[in-house]
């Protein structure tokens, strides 16, 4: 992992803690430490390099930091109501029990859990996410989500506003009192990890996935949070990482998956995403997690896409369609039925979507089409298809692919 990813790393490990000890309410407060103590150590370990355990220094940076800062504001400012501040000689001793490695992992639970807040919309949770547990600047956000940077201004003064509102970090605790939430921060997940792994702005984001995989590991450690649908959900992202290194070239051209090297993949985040999907039949539970992750595995398995079990792939889309009904959906089984039962079935089960609104500015449905035209040796209609393709094309790598399909197609 690169040293700006540990940085990040490091600065949500940070701020889970410091809003534990500070109070959520002051969470801009919390970020000012975090960022005073980043600079910190990049001014101290400038010439003699970081330390051994640079993030135990980090750490009881952070906690000096925020003892230093209590002593100074107690009398003019409210902490966090569970903060023991009757005593000075309490108050050491219980901002560093907060700031145990346990007990920052657990605060990384519940701000993954307090930033997914019922009241709070999709994208305001996506944003806080990024900025939070990921660490991710305004700039990064607004590439990430395909927006703004004013846009995303807003989005976190309205969420953080939210999330101060109940003065504390939501308490992760026995199945039954994480229930309306869990559903909401694995679907946060899902979306952080589909963002990096096929995202609007760029094709290929390899940190947003990691980040995603790394809090989806950390949901499903927890005993509450280790339901069957979240290590479906950790499955599923376990199949699709270990498949990165093959999508993209060394220039950043997407790469087809019949041309993709599988000697690339990572064998053993597919052993684990195998592992994690056993684990997950365990209930009785059929997630839209269990069903993805299964596809994917398909997938993984194969030595090829010719040797892919095409046939349960379209089964497992059809379960998918009926479980979560969707024009995506239906666009990948249009898809794997152009190649468990040949093309000419495959275009009928296209055009059959050729009228739904959501897939109107999707390169991806006259992409398809272009690839079995292909097959159907259609060259020229597939020709127009990969052109229409292109031009509906959400980034420069999505173009260039279409554009070079095109003209393969046209025999140039």
């Amino acid at each position: 992992m690169t040293p700006e990813l540990d940085f990040r790393r490091e600065s949500a490990r940070m701020l889970a803690a410091l809003a534990r000890v500070l109070g959520l309410h002051n969470l801009a407060l919390a970020e000012d430490v975090v960022q005073d103590v980043l600079c910190r150590a990049l001014q101290a370990w400038k010439y003699a390099g970081p330390p051994r355990d640079a993030s135990a220094w980090l750490v009881r940076a952070a906690q000096n930091r925020a003892i230093d800062l209590i002593r100074r504001e107690r009398t003019r400012r409210e902490f966090a109501p569970d903060l023991e501040l009757r005593s000075e000689y309490a108050l050491a001793p219980t901002v560093s029990a907060l700031f145990r490695e346990n007990e920052i992992e657990d605060d990384l639970l519940r701000m993954m859990f307090s930033v997914c807040a019922p009241n709070l919309p999709e994208p305001a949770q996506l944003a806080l996410v990024l900025k939070l547990l990921c660490g991710f600047g305004k700039r990064e956000i607004a590439a990430a989500l395909l927006s703004s940077e004013a846009a995303v201004e807003k989005l976190l003064a309205r969420g953080t506003q939210t999330l101060a509102k109940p003065g504390g970090l939501y308490e992760v605790a026995g199945r039954e009192q994480i229930g309306r939430r869990l559903e909401a921060v694995q679907h946060a997940l899902y979306l952080l990890f589909s963002e990096g792994y096929h995202g609007s702005a760029r094709p290929v984001q390899a940190g947003l996935c990691a980040e995603a995989l790394r809090l989806c590991g950390l949901l499903a450690q927890h005993p509450a949070c280790a339901t069957p649908r979240t290590l479906a959900l950790l499955s599923l992202m376990c199949f699709h990482a270990a498949r990165l290194a093959g999508r993209a070239a060394e220039d950043g051209s997407l790469v087809l998956l019949e041309e993709q090297d599988r000697s690339r993949w990572d064998g053993a985040l597919i052993r684990r995403g195998f592992e994690l999907l056993d684990r997950s039949a365990s209930g009785e539970e059929l997630s839209e997690y269990h069903l993805e992750a299964a596809i994917a595995s398909c997938h993984c398995a194969a030595p090829s896409v010719e040797r892919t079990d095409w046939a349960r792939i379209v089964e497992l889309y059809d379960l998918l369609l009926r479980l979560r009904p969707s024009p995506v959906v239906a666009l990948n089984r249009a898809i794997a039925i152009g190649e468990a039962r040949g093309a000419g079935e495959g275009l009928a089960a296209l055009d059959a979507l050729r009228q739904e609104p959501k897939l109107a500015a999707s390169p991806f449905h006259p992409a398809a089409e272009g690839r079995l035209f292909l097959k159907r040796g259609r060259a020229g209609e597939a020709a127009r298809s990969f052109a229409e393709a292109s031009r509906r094309a959400r980034n420069p790598a999505e173009a260039k692919l279409f554009a070079s399909l095109r003209d393969k197609a046209r025999g140039g």
